[in-house]
């Protein structure tokens, strides 16, 4: 098979995309020994004038550079490390509420990190096949596949990072409250922007823990019986708010 090498640096291995003006490729830079994978969004046509100007705004260590490569527009990533996070945080996965607020405060903290990043690209990254939970490290990384998109904003950054807090803050039967009402707060989308939901979170953070902390002082006898009232009255505010 013939090497293609971009910009005398980069070794396509292995092509992940390829359509219209975009492609998305994982490569090794052969100037870097230690830490050789890099990601990279290519953009040809209108789609590489339009992400020359928005690369220009982009701030983060995970990005490396942005060139370009006869008409070509080539942005080049670090990789992150873990699973997708629906491959973790799946119906049924068995988490402990301390795993979850853990990770959930992971995640929208890395939402929150890139709230003055542009639009095109940290809506992009928060789209469920980027976003990477590495239970090794207890980390949450992304995958930065950038492919166009039009029409985000900020509040589709929130909706985005609500999404995927969802999956972390999973209705279940040993879910508090607390967790429940913020992550209703989520699937109503009530946030214009990652900013004031991250503010929202970590009040509704410390209230999630002293509930649980309160819960896990009762024997095991009260506290599944707490547990099966607070999912009745939950069922009962349901069906009250199906009535209208």
């Amino acid at each position: 098979m013939e090497t293609v090498l971009i910009r005398e640096r980069y070794k396509v291995v292995q092509v992940l995309e390829a359509g219209g003006d975009y492609a998305f490729a994982e490569t090794v830079d052969i100037t870097d020994r230690e830490m050789p994978v890099r990601l990279l969004n290519i953009y040809e046509g209108q789609q590489a004038a339009t992400y020359a100007a928005v690369y220009t705004k982009m701030e983060h260590t995970a990005f490396c550079e942005a060139f370009l490569c006869g008409e070509s527009l080539v942005a080049a990533f670090l990789p992150c490390t873990g699973l997708p996070i629906d491959r973790v945080f799946y119906r049924g996965a068995v988490w402990d509420w301390q795993q979850r607020l853990e990770y959930a405060e992971l995640l929208l903290h890395q939402a929150l990190s890139m709230a003055n990043l542009p639009p095109a690209i940290s809506c992009a990254a928060w789209l469920s096949e980027n976003v990477y939970i590495d239970r090794d490290n207890h980390r949450v990384g992304l995958r930065w596949r950038i492919r166009p998109m039009a029409g985000m904003n900020a509040r589709e950054l929130a909706l985005l990072a609500g999404d995927q807090a969802q999956k972390v803050l999973a209705p279940r039967f040993a879910q508090g409250d607390a967790e429940a009402a913020f992550a209703a707060r989520l699937r109503r989308g009530e946030f214009v922007s990652i900013v004031p939901l991250y503010a929202a979170w970590r009040r509704a953070a410390q209230q999630m823990r002293e509930e649980y902390e309160a819960l896990d002082k009762k024997n095991k006898f009260k506290r599944w019986f707490a547990l099966l009232w607070k999912q009745c009255k939950r069922q009962l505010w349901k069906r009250r708010e199906r009535r209208g």
